[in-house]
C-alpha cells in the first residue's frame, strides 16, 4: 500500500498551521506503508498499535492499527506540558512562578513526588517532574492552576488537541490515570510528539531528561532508551493495566529525524526492544531535513 500521512485542516492558530503546511509538503512523495508488524514483535495482545513518521516530510514509514483507539495512559502528559509551555510563552506564568499542591492533588497515586498539605512546586521543577518522573501530583496541581479544576483543564487540552488536528483523542484528566473515556490513537500521539518539538524548540530538551534533583533527592525517571540508543533524544513513555506499555520516541540524527509510537506493550523492555528494532528497520528511509 502507498500512502502519506495526511491531516485535516481546520481552525488552527498560526503555529498548528505552520505544522500543517510542513506534514501535507510530506504528501506530495509517496512512501510504502507495512500494515503488519516486523515478525520479532510477537502480537498477542490487542492493545498494540504503532507508527513512525518522518518528522521531516510527514511520510508514514510504518502503521500497524494506528487509528484505533487507544488510552494514553502518561502519554496524556505530553499535553499537560504543551499546555504549560504555552502559559510561559504567553507570560501567563514563568519558570519561578509557585503552584499550590492541593489537597485532592497530593493525594494522587504514583507515579508521584510527594508533598506535605500546603506545599508548592515551582514551575521549572513541575516541567522536569513531569517530564522525567511523570508525576501525577504535580500534574493535576498544574491542571488545577491553569484551568480552575482538573476537568475544566482536560476540556483546554482537549480543544488544543482539536486545533493540532488530532481529531481522536479526548482527554478527562491531566495525568492519565484511568478513565474509561481517555482515548487517543497512535497517529494523534505521533502529531503531539513533533508538534511539542516545532512548537516549543527551547523547551523540548526537557524530554531528554533522565533525571533531577529535588529537595536533595535524586529522582530518576522511565525512558530508557535515551541516552542508549543513538539519535533517541525523548519523548514520553506511559502505563496504565488498561494500556499496556506506551511510548512516544524522537529520532534525531545525522539531520533526520523520526517519532515512533508503540502502545500496548506487553512490558518496559519488549516495548523498548521493538522501538528499537523500528527505529533501525526505517531510520534509514527518513529525509535530510532541508
Amino acid at each position: 500500500m502507498r500512502t502519506t500521512f495526511q491531516l485535516l485542516a481546520g481552525s488552527f492558530h498560526k503555529a498548528a498551521a505552520t505544522f500543517l503546511m510542513i506534514v501535507l509538503l510530506g504528501a506530495c512523495s509517496t512512501t510504502s506503508t507495512l500494515e503488519v508488524p516486523p515478525p520479532s514483535m510477537a502480537q498477542t495482545s490487542p492493545k498494540y498499535a504503532a507508527i513512525v513518521v518522518d518528522a521531516n516530510s510527514g511520510a508514514i514509514l510504518f502503521q500497524a492499527n494506528a487509528d484505533q483507539p487507544r488510552y494514553p495512559a502518561s502519554l496524556t502528559k505530553m499535553m499537560t506540558l504543551y499546555m504549560l509551555f504555552e502559559a510561559i510563552e504567553t507570560g501567563r506564568i514563568s519558570r519561578d512562578t509557585l503552584i499550590p499542591v492541593s489537597d485532592y492533588a497530593r493525594t494522587r497515586p504514583p507515579s508521584k513526588i510527594g508533598f506535605k498539605r500546603d506545599q508548592s512546586v515551582d514551575v521549572d521543577t513541575a516541567i522536569r517532574a513531569l517530564a522525567v518522573k511523570s508525576a501525577n501530583d504535580v500534574a493535576v496541581a498544574l491542571a488545577e492552576l491553569l484551568g480552575g479544576t482538573e476537568e475544566q483543564f482536560a476540556q483546554m487540552m482537549t480543544a488544543k488537541a482539536r486545533q493540532l488536528g488530532m481529531s481522536s483523542t479526548t482527554f478527562r484528566n491531566a495525568s492519565g490515570l484511568p478513565d474509561d473515556q481517555q482515548r487517543t490513537t497512535a497517529r494523534d500521539m505521533a502529531l503531539l510528539g513533533m508538534a511539542l518539538r516545532r512548537r516549543f524548540p527551547s523547551h523540548y530538551a526537557y524530554f531528554s531528561g533522565t533525571s533531577f534533583s529535588y529537595n536533595g533527592r535524586t529522582i530518576r525517571g522511565h525512558n530508557d532508551l535515551i541516552g542508549k540508543v543513538d539519535g533517541v533524544d525523548g519523548i514520553k513513555t506511559g502505563y496504565i493495566r488498561a494500556s499496556g506499555y506506551n511510548i512516544v520516541t524522537s529520532v534525531n540524527r545525522d539531520g533526520r529525524r523520526m517519532v515512533v509510537v508503540v502502545m500496548g506493550g506487553e512490558n518496559a523492555k519488549s516495548r523498548n526492544a521493538h522501538v528499537h528494532e523500528l527505529i533501525v528497520r526505517y531510520f534509514p528511509g527518513a529525509r535530510p531535513g532541508v
